[in-house]
């Protein structure tokens, strides 16, 4: 792969000069910008886990209102994301970022000082309609900006450990605020960093896109979303309620939409998606890595956290804290990045990784049932450094394999991918682990119906209606953590297995040629 002279309104400008094709500070400021806009958006995806209990006591929220505080905002960002990366192509992927960042900002000060739960429902679509504007507009400018291959493979690293390590760090900085703050602060936080961003990406970043776009079309638009919406809630609704006519009446919708949309696709002159991509091995190979790391990763992230707390009996704070050496892992990655990619070529690069976090996941597989930290640090570092690794090369694989004015509509499948796969990975995984969990119960007819509800349901609730309840209550709660822990050495194996077979498509469908 060769570099290219960028244009005048992606490349040097006057006061950074640097080799035609080369970025120079300005540019690699602007990447800062865009990462902290990145970052931000995955603590925002698991930061309000740990914020559940308080605002659900305050709101007097019911359960439904729970689950769609929760999966509001997920639905909306995934259904939007192929929409918003076309409409960047269209509009200026410059333009619409801040767009977005204006709106993620406002859309976080409606939900941190939300009078009821509707309320807060109301804003968490907000934050997911402005969130899909976010990250395919700042991954298509990375691609645009960083015409050199080396570079861009670099400026991805760090991009993509914003995106890893801000889904780390969730846990940590929800830890830190609601042990001083209400919950609303999980969402105020948001407000001076996206500040900052919004003055930054103004001052450093430069206009983009595509030059040949044709009118933007509505129609494929809302196909694309009656195509992904109800496909995640069917698998949201089936992994917590089974297989009902509900379930599969969602997922019937979801492809039938597909099936239009591809259709309609091959039939307009500049589509929504360009499905021809989808013929090519490479590219399908990529999406489908893609998918199957961040099925495993997202699984391991949600249930590692409740095992820190429920099983070991740490704060929320101190879990997060544990789990920093994932989060460091994936960021020493941008320094050997390039390197590796360099030498290896993308796709043995992308399976070597795969295969560095599946040896991560049996390590954790292993110490999961033991006692000290030790092995569970080590098992993180080597997720940690497989993950970041792996997000890094399947990102680099996909942007180039598309020309840089379709460089948003491709981030936006990346993306999807990305949000496809956290949707399975916690709701199948998740599926799996309670099953687990349940069989590995001991006997609980000497519980009070309560409490014997309780434990089935869940360990939180379990350890909640236990506490106070003697021995007898000690003994069940001890043996419920062995069943979670348990449990948990399971799922970690078979998503083990998951990324083992993720290496085997990467190395056999991506190519490989080396860079200089």
């Amino acid at each position: 792969m060769t570099s290219t002279t960028p244009s005048p309104s992606v490349g040097a400008t006057p006061d950074t000069p640097h080799r035609p094709g080369r970025a120079g500070a300005r540019q690699w400021a602007a990447l800062g910008a865009l990462t902290l806009a990145v970052t931000l958006l995955a603590v925002d995806g698991t930061v309000l886990a740990l914020a559940m209990p308080a605002l659900t006591a305050d709101l007097g929220a019911t359960s439904t209102e729970v689950l769609w505080i929760g999966d509001a905002y997920s639905f909306a960002l995934a259904g939007l994301l192929i929409s918003m990366g076309t409409l960047a192509d269209r509009i200026g992927r410059r333009r619409l970022l801040l767009i977005g960042v204006a709106g993620f900002g406002s859309a976080s000060l409606v939900a941190a000082f939300a009078p009821t739960a509707g309320w807060l429902i109301a804003a968490r679509v907000l934050l997911g309609v402005a969130g899909a504007t976010l990250m395919p507009s700042t991954l298509s400018i990375v691609r645009n900006v960083f015409t050199d291959p080396a570079q861009r493979t670099r400026a991805i690293a760090v991009w993509s450990a914003g995106a890893s390590g801000g889904a780390a760090l969730g846990p940590l900085v929800g830890g830190v605020l609601l042990e001083h703050y209400w919950w609303g602060s999980v969402f105020v936080i948001n407000l001076p960093i996206m500040l900052l961003v919004l003055i930054s990406v103004a001052l450093l970043v430069p206009e983009s896109r595509n030059p040949a776009a044709a009118r933007f079309d509505l129609v494929s638009a809302v196909l694309s979303v009656a195509a992904i919406v109800p496909l995640v809630w069917a698998v949201k609704h089936t992994a917590k309620s089974g297989i009902d006519p509900a379930g599969l009446l969602a997922a019937a919708l979801s492809v039938g939409a597909a099936l239009v949309f591809v259709r309609r696709q091959r039939t307009l002159r500049t589509p929504l998606v360009d499905v021809t991509l989808f013929a090519r091995p490479a590219f399908t190979g990529t999406i489908l890595v893609s998918l199957i790391t961040i099925f495993a990763f997202s699984g391991l992230l949600f249930f590692f956290s409740q095992y820190l707390q429920l099983v070991r009996g740490h704060s929320p704070l101190e879990a997060g804290l544990r789990e920093l050496p994932a989060t460091l892992a994936s960021i020493a990655v941008v320094v050997v990045a390039v390197r590796i990619i360099a030498r290896l070529g993308v796709g043995r690069a992308l399976a070597a990784s795969l295969l560095v976090a599946a040896a991560g996941l049996g390590v954790l597989a292993i110490t999961e049932g033991a006692a000290g930290y030790a092995g569970l640090a080590a098992g993180l570092i080597l997720v940690g450094l497989g993950i970041g690794m792996a997000f890094t090369a399947s990102t680099d694989a996909i942007l180039s394999a598309v020309p840089r004015e379709r460089a948003g509509a491709a981030s936006a499948i990346s993306e999807m991918s990305y949000e496809l796969g956290v949707a399975l990975g916690i709701a199948l995984l998740g599926t799996l682990h309670m099953a687990l969990y349940r069989a590995g119960l001991p006997d609980l007819s000497g519980l009070a119906v309560p409490a014997r509800e309780a434990v089935t349901d869940s360990l939180a609730a379990g350890t909640q209606a236990l506490a106070g309840t003697g021995e007898q209550g000690a003994q069940v709660l001890a043996a419920a953590r062995d069943a979670f822990a348990h449990g948990m050495q399971i799922t970690s194996v078979i998503a083990a297995v998951l990324l083992v077979v993720a290496a085997l498509i990467a190395w056999k469908v991506i190519p490989s040629g080396r860079r200089s």
